[in-house]
């Protein structure tokens, strides 16, 4: 595999790659569903985020961390054929700094201080402690830090890339058994990882580049069982490594347990470990992703488990396996076969607008709704919303208005 995408390949893919519209379109839209409907206490639990394992919502983002790491790949190989290395480098910081302002006056603050007097008492750390933990580290700060994160090895070949996102995992790993998994776990809570999530978030970024490898510098079309078979170990991985959960079971005899986190949440202390001897293999077993697990009572919350609030290993390397496989379903329906939903372009090729005003549509629309409202109404109002903002965003596109950055 070449470090750099050759002139041939820039001419051959000059046009957008159908299925990666289209499975960002699918993601935009799986967005907006989970996004809207978490909001109703009717929504299926399969749409809401759990925190303890991964449901359908915890597929989206990394969906979206996929999809950057493919366009990254893509499009930066495209520009430094045209503008030369130097200035394509130069040109990418600035556009992910402009994405990490855009988040920063999109993810909104509560008022600090009352007074100014309290303003001045807080301090500069005192007063950005809780945004920069919480509030600011949400999808696009994510996407910004995770993709200025991976610049350096972009144009790297393939072992490279591996090689440093199996750095970020440790590193998130060591921090986290520092203090982040419990940083995060602890009022204010994080969101996706809070500030150190982009170490995990490189894992679907990364894989995302070797996934446009696969599709653009392959001779003719890529093979599928290879693309099928790495899929299937990195689920199957991130599995694995999710079993270290069930070393938090709490015995019958200490049920309840007292504490919703573990006292030593990466590496279980002696104790853990002779509680489980003797014991069956299945009792080493984790449940398989979409299934429930039991309450904090009964295990609980440590680094092991899929979670996507804490960014932790078992998520992020099974999620970006499912993000292969998905994206190797759109492939293959898209640029083998001739599938292609309108919907999923207008929103897959603008997803940017179509992030922004999901957020503003959302606004205008809830208000009119309750927490216990009836199905038909939860549903009647998300069609709504989905309605609105899918019309803006396609007289966006009817009017050739992309905004990207």
């Amino acid at each position: 595999m070449t470090d750099t995408t050759t002139t041939a390949t820039v001419e051959k893919f000059n046009k957008r790659i159908v299925s990666l519209d289209q499975f960002r379109g699918y993601t935009v839209a799986g967005m907006f569903l989970v996004n809207y409907m978490g909001f109703f206490a009717i929504c299926p639990v399969v749409l809401k985020h759990h925190n303890t394992y991964c449901s359908y919502a915890d597929t989206i983002m990394p969906h979206f961390l996929f999809a950057v790491g493919f366009a990254f790949r893509l499009t930066f190989g495209r520009r430094v054929q045209t503008e030369g290395a130097v200035s394509a480098y130069m040109r990418v910081v600035r556009r992910l700094l402009g994405l990490v302002l855009v988040s920063l006056i999109m993810y909104r603050v509560d008022p600090i201080a009352k007074t100014w007097e309290e303003l001045r008492s807080l301090g500069i750390w005192g007063a950005i402690a809780d945004p920069l933990k919480r509030n600011w580290f949400q999808t696009l700060m994510h996407i910004a830090v995770t993709s200025l994160w991976i610049t350096p090895v972009i144009r790297a070949r393939a072992s490279v890339r591996i090689g440093f996102m199996v750095f970020s995992a440790a590193a998130h790993l060591i921090l986290s058994y520092q203090f982040n998994f419990t940083w995060v776990n602890t009022s204010p809570n994080g969101i996706d990882g809070g500030p150190l999530g982009f170490l995990t978030w490189t894992i679907p970024a990364i894989i995302g580049t070797l996934a446009c490898d696969w599709v653009v510098e392959a001779e003719g079309l890529p093979r599928v069982k290879p693309i099928l078979f790495w899929s299937c170990v990195l689920m199957l991985l991130g599995w694995v490594l999710s079993c270290g959960t069930r070393l938090y079971d709490v015995p019958v005899s200490e049920q309840p347990a007292k504490d919703k986190l573990a006292a030593h949440p990466v590496i279980p202390d002696e104790a853990q470990w002779k509680a489980k001897q003797e014991e069956p293999l299945s009792a080493y077993l984790a449940e398989p992703p979409f299934v429930k697990p039991p309450g904090q009572e009964q295990r609980q919350w440590n680094y092991w488990m899929m979670s996507q609030r804490a960014g932790t290993l078992s998520y992020l390397t099974f999620t970006a396996g499912l993000s292969l496989f998905v994206y190797l379903l759109f492939h293959l329906a898209c640029d083998r076969g001739n599938l292609h939903i309108p919907l999923f372009r207008t929103l897959g090729t603008n997803a940017l607008i179509a992030y922004i005003l999901h957020e503003l549509v959302g606004e205008a629309v809830k208000p009119f709704a309750t927490r216990d409202a009836p199905a038909w109404y939860a549903w009647g109002s998300f069609v709504l919303f989905f309605w609105i903002t899918w019309l803006i965003v396609r007289h966006l596109e009817k009017n050739k208005i992309h905004l990207k950055l």
